[in-house]
């Protein structure tokens, strides 16, 4: 399934169709089709230890940097911050890093501007893969574009990839017989399937939905770099926790839910 994770010049051909928002079709064009992976990055490919790292207000003063780095591949999710002493927390390697397109339009004007404050932002992920749901939504797709025409016309590293909203379809139909209900998966939810797919041994990280500390009782805030709330309606962040819980009681994947030792264990 994680073949068609991403949209590659093999899985969509000039002329082939993608289907957003279970409404709408996008032809690709030419001028699209150059924008894809010529391959799928993960095509015969398994890593030994994955952290999936999530933006929970649990990893404020964790110290699990250390730990996290010291996975094989890490998989961040919404160009979260790594720097200015949130390193120690939640580290700083980053393989694989996702861009809900939502962020272009709060925090950059849709690109539709100056664009260097926006590939700044990108430089502390290095040359990690960065998915960008651009056709889940038609109203997406020209800001993501723009996106991906910004990190190419200032040359930095970070490769930018497009997920394909059919295996978000798929998935949202997995986990629908699971019984969940939401709207629309959570970011989370989505790397943490992936990352089941590509790795031998999963570890999430920052994956707390809740406000107060599950273990010392304290407040949290809802991300670890601000207390801004996910707006109402979206997503079931307590039932998805549920069943990432249910995986972790069956060994299937493993919830880190207290604070790292200095040392890194």
């Amino acid at each position: 399934m994680e073949q068609c994770a991403i949209i590659t010049q093999t899985n969509k051909p000039v002329g082939s169709k993608i289907l957003s928002d279970s409404k709408n079709t996008r032809q690709v064009t030419p001028e699209l089709f150059s924008l894809f992976m010529k391959e799928n990055p993960f095509s015969n490919k398994t890593w030994d230890t994955c952290a999936v790292v999530g933006n929970g207000g649990i990893l404020t003063n964790s110290s699990c940097g250390k730990t996290i780095d010291s996975a094989q591949f890490v998989m961040r999710c919404n160009l979260p911050p790594l720097e200015n002493g949130y390193e120690k927390h939640v580290g700083i390697k980053t393989d694989f890093v996702t861009a809900n397109p939502s962020i272009f339009f709060d925090k950059y004007g849709a690109l539709s501007g100056r664009r260097r404050q926006f590939v700044e932002s990108l430089r502390s992920y290095g040359n990690s893969l960065l998915l960008i749901s651009a056709f889940s939504f038609a109203f997406y797709t020209p800001a993501s574009v723009r996106a991906f025409y910004a990190i190419e016309d200032f040359q930095i590293p970070i490769r930018p990839v497009f997920l394909n909203p059919e295996y978000l379809q798929s998935l949202a139909l997995f986990w629908r017989s699971q019984g969940l209900k939401s709207a629309r998966l959570s970011t989370g939810i989505i790397m943490a399937s992936l990352a089941l797919e590509l790795c031998d041994d999963v570890h999430l990280y920052g994956f707390w939905p809740f406000s107060t500390h599950p273990f010392s009782f304290h407040n949290l805030t809802n991300h670890y770099y601000d207390d801004r709330q996910v707006k109402a309606g979206f997503h079931a962040m307590p039932t998805e926790f549920e069943l990432l819980l249910q995986l972790h009681s069956q060994g299937i994947l493993r919830l880190h839910l207290g604070d790292c030792q200095p040392g890194g264990t």
